[in-house]
Formats: structure tokens, sequence, C-alpha cells
């Protein structure tokens, strides 16, 4: 199975890119690992909140074919703990998916085109992180669910 990670916008924080780069070095152990960015728009000023939310929604939409399992990670999503995050990658692992897509939205998030083509959708957490870092807080979570599956001692139980 593939894990593929859609953002839009680049990290730009030196701390957060290598926080980012040494989980996907341990996620190549368990599983193909691919980030695809959304450059941000230009000219975002010029459009209004719904115009972006669909632009980025087309360019999100652009990057998955209609096999794909695509989870939004959405602040409205089903929360797991890190012990059930691993049990739902490994009900993904058994159905026979061949990619599985986590998507992370801009700053106002998806487009309805976008939520109607999501299978699921993930809350990280009820606080509120910044788009940035959500990248990193998700990899080292795909990681340590990963690790979980495979009894290793990452995760303390």
């Amino acid at each position: 199975m593939q894990v593929r990670l859609i953002v839009v916008g680049k990290t730009n924080k030196k701390y957060l890119i290598e926080g980012e780069q040494e989980y996907e070095k341990r996620l190549k152990h368990y599983i193909r690992f691919e980030e695809v960015v959304i450059p941000e728009l230009k000219k975002a000023k010029n459009l209004s909140e719904l115009q972006i939310k669909q632009k980025e929604g087309a360019l999100i939409l652009s990057k998955t074919e209609k096999s794909d399992f695509i989870i939004l990670l959405d602040e409205n999503g089903k929360e797991f703990n890190s012990v059930g995050f691993s049990s739902f990658l490994q009900k993904q692992l058994n159905s026979g998916v061949k990619r599985l897509i986590f998507v992370v939205g801009g700053a106002y998030g998806f487009s309805d085109e976008v939520y109607k083509r999501a299978n699921q959708k993930i809350g990280l957490s009820k606080m509120t992180f910044s788009h940035q870092m959500v990248r990193l807080i998700f990899k080292e979570q795909l990681y340590r669910g990963f690790t979980i599956l495979k009894n290793e001692p990452y995760h303390h139980r």
C-alpha cells in the first residue's frame, strides 16, 4: 500500500522541515510514503474564501484517482487514540486499498467537492494547529501507528 499526504502550501520553518524529514525517513521501513504539495494560490488576496476553497479543491482532486481511499484531516473528523489509529491503518491494509490519501487543506478548509469525494474524515485533536505543524504531527502519528502494528517499542502502552 502507498500512503500519500496532500498538503496545501509548503512548510517554511526549518525545525518543522527537519522533523518531517525524520519521520518520512522512518516511514520508509513500513510503507511507500509520498507527500504532494499543492502550491499556495497566486493573487489569493483578490479571491473570496469560497473561490480559494474551490481552486484549492480542484488542485487537490487532480492529485487523486477514483480508486484512492481519501481521508481528510478535518477538525470535525473522527478522533482516535494512537492504538485506535493503528487499528484503522490495519483495516485499510487488510481492505486491499492500493493508495491511502490523507489531505491537509488550506487555511479555509475544504471545498464541498473535496468533502463529497472523501471517504472519511479524521480529527487529530479538538485543538487547532497550524497547517505546517499538522504535517509533522500527522507524520509522527502515522509512524507511531506502524510501530504499534509491528509491536515495536516506540509506543508505550
